[in-house]
């Protein structure tokens, strides 16, 4: 059994699915079968139920899942420990983000430039809703989340704000309520909207403060990218509650209606975005992966240059 097993075996486990597994971890199906074969061989016992649909984990699969996340997790530990002592020549940098982070922060630019300064360090980014990222830092598999703010980080997640963007109404040019301003809540309540999955933060903020008014509200379209979204909005299918730089950096589509927007009344529905790292202890300071302090301290030279 060696570590690469294990993070194929934790893929499959986690994606329920071989194809999207074996994307995930940038091997061929064949190879992640042939692994996850091999490692159920070694350990006497099937780990996975396979059915035409999905992959469930058997009763030895659900043991060895924890184990392997533990084991992964002091195997990375362990190597961020030496990178420390070499400094950041080498090791790895896991990123994760939520998706429209390109109006707050240009995180392409930046990795390069971090990778320009550190060829040595590999550089792992993936994407997600905010749950799944916060999993992903405490167990170790990543080492920083841009993440919403909202709900407040838990207790072993240290998170540091980088924006705060009130929300406002995305609608179509010709929507009656496009242009106005100061529209209630409540006006909202008999639209129809675009939003995005139930764990991501802009949806729990929406959601939240529509339960605050005890008033429900209709979401006809589900989505999982920015993109679409504003693309059924400017459509006229319906109307979404967005931060207002996303609208303003949103590119003109010769092939689309142009987006409008209708300002919100008091009290207004901010969304915050921070980036988070897991908690080491109660003086905590900052990431043990040097490399991801040195990302950080490159985040930092930009905010003192564009603050100049």
């Amino acid at each position: 059994m060696d570590l690469r097993q294990l993070e194929h075996f934790l893929a499959v486990a986690e994606e329920q699915h071989f194809t999207r597994a074996a994307q995930r971890v940038n091997i061929v199906q064949s190879g992640l079968s042939a692994s996850i074969r091999a490692l159920e061989e070694e350990l006497g016992a099937p780990l996975f139920i396979r059915s035409t649909r999905r992959v469930d984990l058997t009763a030895a699969g659900k043991v060895l899942f924890e184990e392997a996340r533990r084991v992964l997790a002091a195997a990375r530990c362990a190597r961020d420990a030496v990178a420390a002592v070499q400094g950041v020549a080498r090791g790895t940098l896991a990123i994760g983000t939520t998706h429209s982070l390109s109006p707050f922060v240009d995180l392409p630019v930046l990795l390069a430039r971090f990778h320009a300064a550190h060829p040595g360090v590999e550089i792992r980014l993936c994407q997600g809703g905010s749950a799944v990222l916060l999993e992903k830092l405490r167990d170790g598999r990543l080492d920083l989340a841009f993440v919403p703010m909202q709900p407040s980080p838990p207790d072993d997640i240290r998170a540091t704000m980088l924006a705060c963007e009130e929300l406002v109404a995305a609608c179509a040019h010709d929507h009656p309520l496009a242009g106005r301003r100061a529209v209630p809540l409540e006006r909202l309540g008999r639209e129809t909207f675009v939003d995005f999955q139930t764990d991501w933060g802009t949806r729990r903020l929406v959601d939240q403060a529509f339960a605050r008014t005890r008033m429900e509200r209709h979401t006809g379209f589900e989505v999982n990218d920015l993109a679409t979204a504003l693309d059924l909005v400017a459509l006229g299918l319906g109307i979404a509650l967005v931060p207002e730089a996303i609208i303003a950096a949103h590119p003109a589509d010769p092939q689309r209606p142009p987006l409008a927007v209708a300002t919100l009344a008091p009290p207004e529905i901010c969304w915050e975005l921070g980036i988070a790292h897991a908690e080491r202890g109660a003086a905590d300071a900052g990431p043990v992966n040097p490399a991801a302090r040195a990302f950080l301290a490159l985040m930092e030279l930009d905010v003192v240059a564009a603050a100049a």
